[in-house]
């Protein structure tokens, strides 16, 4: 007979600890941003060639609608709210706004790719004339010379998250921090967050991986992978994968692994980005970066820009102008966190649903009050093998992942998980109407007994079931999704807003353009003299492109 599940007197005693003041409203709320990519697709699933419609607005100064990589990746940014319902609601309507203008053309709901045509099908994205637009364009170029297109085809869902100031002080004067910067003590905390995130996001990607199978167009021809099983013909699979798109056949790339970030400090994190993006790499020089006049990457070296590297989670500040990331986080420290692994969820319009979200933010802040000691070479070598691992096959039952040196299964640890969220639960509930984080983990706890009910063993149901490709069931769920969201009705005011900013986005693009003196080379040598400095007391700088 197991023993009983416990939480952890550390843990315990920090909800304790901040459970009166959440009662007495004094903690304030989760601040939350969602970003979320859909590729564009004509009426038959292929990946659409036309330009980014010229009525959304422009892709380089418009503040919710843009492309990530090519001219068919949509991006969706909301503002921030401390609702969940309220960045969900505008996201919709960002979705239904744009319903109105696409012809014949639909959303794709999966994250990874709908039939592709080779890499010249995946369209780099432009953003006109001005330098930074420019800037955009070379960059991903870069991306085109270094991976390739099709991997920039992949979607997601990134999930900013805050804590208030008020919770952050509450926090710091119970563990007497108080003769410490609260933005130092902010920073140190948030760092601790991430490294225990890096110890258990293999959970989120069990829970809600929801990419199993792929098109075999986005693979070349005779260079199959022998974890990848045939399921038609025109779709390949993975028996008991819950994410291909964090495997090594989505946005994984090797020479990044070498920088072994495992986010111990601050100043680890800032150091080791500003050696990627100064250290010459020997492939990407033999590339060329200006060849015969033309632009193939802004730099050789192993990060072209700090955006360049990939993780399923970021420590972020809003960079002021002229200013790199890294020198925004050096300069006022980490502002929020960026939840980077999440797949869209294809049985849903918006990508992602309240109780994913309800259920990240109890897992975020069970990662805040748990002990989250540094992170040592060796253990971040095991991290990356369970999270390779539940990638890969999570849910097969013989799986087992490696927990403080001894053997451990997906279910084992995730029940205890589980049980230590539901204490944090708790806290996070005090301050709402009702219980829905609680609610949210009671929903989600029946799929580590049944990993059929998980997201990626739904995906392969349904083929199963209906006998039909990826392709198929992906572009028929494109249409229902697209039909509901075309005719969602909108709030007066938020549709009079994307009307508006259609064309003021438009117009500032115009006068960055006219605005633009320099010449692109100069402009390239002046963003990079200033990336290279310590510009953490300097207040005015350039906005990073990405």
């Amino acid at each position: 007979m197991s023993e009983p599940l416990t939480v952890p007197s550390f843990l315990a005693a920090n909800v304790a600890r901040l459970l009166p003041a959440a009662r007495e409203g004094r903690l304030g709320h989760l601040r939350r941003g969602i970003e979320k990519e859909g590729l564009r697709v004509d009426a038959q699933g292929r990946i659409a060639q036309t330009p980014h419609p010229y009525a959304f607005g422009s892709k380089l100064t418009h503040p919710h609608i843009t492309t990530d990589y090519s001219e068919a990746l949509l991006e969706y940014i909301t503002p921030v709210y401390s609702e969940p319902r309220e960045a969900l609601a505008f996201l919709g309507d960002l979705q239904a706004f744009s319903y109105r203008y696409l012809d014949d053309e639909w959303i794709w709901p999966a994250s990874m790719p709908a039939r592709l045509n080779g890499n010249d099908s995946v369209v780099i994205a432009d953003y006109g004339n001005s330098n930074s637009g420019i800037m955009k364009h070379v960059y991903r170029k870069g991306l085109d010379v270094r991976y390739g297109r099709i991997m920039q085809a992949i979607a997601g869902v990134h999930y900013n998250v805050s804590l208030p100031d008020s919770m952050w002080k509450v926090l710091q004067a119970f563990e007497g921090q108080e003769s410490t910067s609260l933005n130092d003590y902010r920073s140190a905390r948030y760092f601790g967050l991430i490294r225990n995130f890096r110890r258990h996001s293999w959970l989120l990607l069990y829970l809600f991986g929801a990419s199993p199978a792929i098109d075999k167009s986005f693979l070349p021809s005779g260079n199959v992978p022998e974890k990848l099983k045939t399921l038609d013909d025109e779709t390949y699979y993975a028996p008991y994968a819950t994410t291909l798109r964090m495997s090594d056949l989505g946005y994984q790339n090797k020479v990044q692994e070498q920088l072994k970030i495992c986010f111990n400090s601050l100043s680890n994190y800032v150091n080791t980005l500003r050696h990627a993006i100064s250290s010459p790499w020997p492939d990407y020089e033999k590339l060329g970066v200006n060849v015969d006049g033309e632009w193939r990457q802004l730099n050789a070296n192993i990060l072209q820009i700090e955006n360049e590297y990939y993780s399923d989670i970021r420590p972020k500040r809003v960079a002021k102008y002229n200013e790199t990331p890294s020198q925004a986080l050096e300069a006022r420290g980490v502002e929020y966190i960026e939840v980077r692994c999440l797949d869209l969820n294809p049985f849903d319009p918006l990508g992602v649903t309240e109780t994913q979200i309800r259920f990240i933010d109890a897992f975020l802040m069970w990662c805040l009050l748990s002990e989250s000691p540094w992170i040592s070479d060796e253990e971040c070598d095991r991290l990356d093998d369970n999270r390779r691992f539940v990638v890969e096959r999570g849910r097969d039952p013989a799986l087992v992942l490696t927990r403080d040196g001894k053997a451990t299964s997906v279910r084992e640890w995730g029940e205890q998980i589980f049980t230590e969220m539901t204490e944090v639960a708790t806290l996070l509930d005090a301050m709402e109407d009702g219980s829905p984080h609680a609610e949210a983990i009671a929903a989600l706890a029946p799929s580590l007994q049944d990993s059929s009910l998980t997201l990626s063993a739904q995906l392969l149901k349904r083929l199963e079931q209906e006998n039909v490709s990826l392709n198929e069931l992906m572009l028929s769920l494109a249409k229902e999704q697209g039909e509901q969201l075309r005719h969602q009705p909108m709030m007066r005011a938020r549709e009079s807003l994307l009307d508006q900013l259609v064309e003021t986005s438009h117009q500032q693009q115009h006068d960055i353009e006219e605005a633009d003196q320099e010449s692109f080379d100069a402009f390239l040598a002046d963003y990079f003299a200033s990336a290279r400095e310590n510009r953490a007391l300097t207040p005015l700088h350039r906005e990073e492109s990405s």
